[in-house]
């Protein structure tokens, strides 16, 4: 499929923009032990133009059959990674419509220049991880960050294991493969998103207000798992009280028995390797990295994918946030200590269009905070937690621009949008390590 315009130039083989998904309906049957997948997705959809064909992103798997509202598809045609659909007639725009596909095979991770993506085989389960582009690699979607959906997701495996997805858990049933469990995400989601872990884990539920905490963890770790996940419902309430209130209705943390380079966040969950967790709280700084992208990546999503550091240095701020909050390093100090550390590394990335292979830079990470930082120092608590609040309310299980999130500092500090943009523009714009703005800050509002 070539490229067009308005194709994401740091995904340009991913999804069409000429349909939007509204809903997708998965009905999966999976064995662990020879890593088999036979599934079924009815996608509803909208036509934004005229289609006489439907692409779908689908990796390495077979597809059987494909009906178009009820209606066998003129044809079929697939690729390593796209599904072409012919209708029996051209969909009209604004019409909503449903493809129905039957497909099968062992899925595998979609290789990429950030490492293999989506499912992938663990030593004894599975986890999906599909960040940026790894989505297909399970189920035949529109694999656009931007393209927000509900998901109602059927998996059935072997008895002896538990499945993990997002949203609310709304039947578990015996079946003919085993154990059957079904979920419903009801807040729109994209796509990347989307996972499902399955493994042998036992379940411990946290003490919290009002969102449910629960941990998922191998046996062995129970212990040392509650310990450091213990904090999590302390986390809430801070990043609640900063961010606004918390975007879905229940937390869930998954412990795999498996090591893994680096935590990871999906819509509602975050996963971690049994390498985090040493009952001595050693990665409080991740587990308030990948809750904080509950609501910066998760609820509020970017467009498009060189603005990442909207996820990125919003969840890395919020480290300092629960930092400062525990009385141990001041973001003040923080910042200090990691604008030293760039000095230290080539100033040749632009955070703004950091290029593709390098969008996942620690240096986005840490320039996407100090800006955020800097505006802070500039703006001053009060109008600095407002704007925060401003973007996740405002933009609650949509997408966001850089734009819309200068706007939203500008309303609350009641400045212009281009005097927000000098304060973040040498930070995301410019290659070269600016100083820090000196302004003063007022205390952190009350939790």
């Amino acid at each position: 499929m070539p490229t067009t315009d308005d194709d994401d130039p740091y995904t340009p083989h991913s999804g069409d923009r000429r349909w939007s998904a509204e809903h997708y309906d998965l009905r999966l049957d999976y064995r662990v032990a020879t890593n088999r997948l036979d599934g079924t997705a009815t996608i509803t959809a909208r036509a934004l133009e005229p289609l006489d064909r439907v692409v779908l992103d689908l990796h390495g798997l077979t597809v059987d059959r494909v009906d178009v509202d009820g209606h066998r598809a003129k044809k079929v045609s697939s690729s390593t990674h796209k599904v072409t659909v012919t209708p029996a007639a051209t969909i009209a725009a604004d019409t909503v419509f449903t493809v129905h596909l039957r497909y099968r095979g062992s899925p595998r991770p979609v290789r990429s220049p950030w490492g293999p993506l989506g499912w992938e085989e663990l030593t004894d389960g599975v986890i999906v991880a599909a960040q940026p582009t790894g989505a297909p690699s399970w189920f035949p979607c529109n694999d656009r960050p931007d393209d927000k959906a509900t998901y109602r997701v059927e998996i059935a495996t072997e008895a002896a294991y538990d499945v993990l997805a997002n949203g609310e858990l709304l039947a578990k049933e015996r079946d003919r493969v085993g154990t059957r469990w079904t979920y419903a995400t009801t807040e729109p989601m994209a796509t990347y998103l989307a996972t499902v872990q399955i493994g042998r884990y036992r379940t411990t539920k946290l003490r919290s207000g009002d969102v449910p905490v629960t941990l998922h963890h191998p046996a062995d770790l129970a212990a040392a798992a509650k310990t450091d996940f213990g904090q999590v419902p302390a986390m809430l309430a801070l990043f609640g009280d900063r961010f606004g209130p918390y975007p879905f209705a229940a937390y869930g943390v998954v412990v795999t028995d498996d090591e893994l380079e680096i935590p990871l966040e999906a819509h509602g969950l975050a996963v971690f390797g049994r390498n985090h967790v040493d009952g001595e709280h050693g990665t409080d700084r991740l587990i308030a990295h990948e809750l904080a992208h509950q609501w910066f990546g998760n609820s509020v999503t970017v467009t498009r994918w060189r603005d990442i550091w909207l996820h990125e240095g919003f969840a890395c701020y919020a480290e300092w946030l629960w930092s400062e909050e525990r009385g141990a390093d001041t973001a003040d100090a923080l910042a200090d200590r990691y604008r030293q550390g760039l000095l230290d590394q080539p100033e040749d990335l632009v955070v703004g269009d950091p290029g593709a292979r390098d969008m996942f830079d620690d240096r986005v990470y840490k320039r996407g905070a100090l800006a955020l930082h800097a505006v802070r120092r500039t703006v001053g608590d009060d109008a600095f937690f407002a704007g925060l609040r401003r973007i996740t309310e405002e933009h609650r299980h949509g997408s966001v621009t850089v734009p819309d999130v200068l706007g939203a500092f500008a309303d609350a500090s009641g400045r212009s949008v281009e005097a927000v943009r000098a304060v973040t523009g040498p930070w995301i714009d410019e290659a070269a390590v600016p100083t820090l703005p000196a302004g003063q800050q007022s205390a952190p509002p009350a939790g």
